[in-house]
């Protein structure tokens, strides 16, 4: 089986300090600018897993890399170049401490609280008697905390905006680059016969201007649904055929684990770890409509390293 990244430890020059999240591990450099390594670990209800997934980051970076590409027309973004499979770089932003999420449709976590009986999410009331995988009548956005450790936590644009985690001016504007995005996501994932159902934004500012910072539409941080059959499906109130880490998540709640304390997290095994790396691959050329080539990965740090420098020279 492949190699695996899942532990970073490089010193870039200017380099003056790291952040491991969850996925990625972004080296800050020069003051301007930050690499951004996308390893092949995988998190599931805000726990990293213990197992790294083959390919799983230059599936990811190289998703972003092309949804990136797709609409720097509607919004500036943080990348410059992909100097390896695994790596971005571009502009070190100041990150705004939300993130913009925004579903088309009542499923996940959501439909979870719904069917618990709630109807209001984010302060946004929703409808009585939808069901699981239902359109909302429109894209609604909800936004979260982003915290560097622990739970992002559900939060309200009147309490951003009162707490002034963003100001009101800027919240307009990350709300209306949120709405444009997905509909762009949408457009594209249809002309590849999926469905965007739900995904989210982070967005940074540098020299007063706003960017769009991290990832895009890929399956870590948004869920597709299959188009067809998705209304027969519907019509039978049948799982949705999907392509997202929702997957993963069911997995682990069938064996008993979703991040609550005392509980275990159940083995990954080889063969397991392979399932689900190919169906990452599976994502990367459907949403894509390109082939996915498998780079070597027998000496994955060093080759890395080697292309950072050589891009930063």
């Amino acid at each position: 089986m492949a190699q695996t990244l899942v532990r970073t430890d490089f010193l870039f020059p200017g380099q003056d300090k790291v952040y491991h999240g969850k996925v990625r591990d972004v080296y800050f450099l020069d003051g301007e600018r930050i690499a951004m390594i996308a390893t092949d670990r995988i998190s599931a209800f805000d726990v990293v897993l213990p197992k790294g997934i083959p390919y799983k980051g230059q599936v990811l970076n190289q998703i972003a890399t092309y949804f990136l590409e797709a609409t720097k027309d509607i919004v500036p973004n943080w990348l410059l170049s992909t100097p390896d499979p695994m790596v971005s770089l571009g502009h070190r932003c100041e990150p705004f401490r939300v993130e913009m999420v925004i579903r088309g449709y009542l499923t996940g976590s959501a439909w979870r609280a719904y069917k618990a009986g709630e109807r209001t999410l984010c302060s946004i009331q929703l409808p009585e008697g939808m069901r699981e995988n239902e359109a909302f009548p429109e894209p609604i956005i909800t936004p979260t905390t982003k915290e560097d450790e622990g739970h992002d936590e559900n939060i309200s644009r009147e309490e951003i905006i009162r707490t002034g985690l963003v100001s009101e001016e800027d919240y307009k504007q990350l709300e209306a680059y949120t709405y444009a995005l997905f509909r762009r996501g949408q457009e594209m994932a249809r002309g590849r016969g999926l469905i965007l159902v739900d995904t989210k934004y982070e967005f940074g500012k540098k020299d007063g201007k706003i960017y769009l910072i991290d990832e895009i539409h890929t399956p870590d941080s948004s869920r597709y649904f299959y188009a067809e059959g998705y209304e027969e499906r519907f019509a039978r109130g049948e799982e949705q055929k999907q392509l997202s880490k929702e997957f993963v998540r069911q997995w682990l709640i069938a064996q008993g684990f979703q991040g609550r304390e005392g509980e275990v997290i159940p083995e990954m095994t080889p063969e397991y770890c392979q399932s689900v790396s190919e169906r990452y691959i599976e994502l990367y050329e459907l949403v894509t409509g390109r082939p996915f080539v498998k780079e070597d990965t027998t000496q994955l740090a060093a080759r890395i390293e080697r292309n950072v420098l050589a891009a930063l020279k």
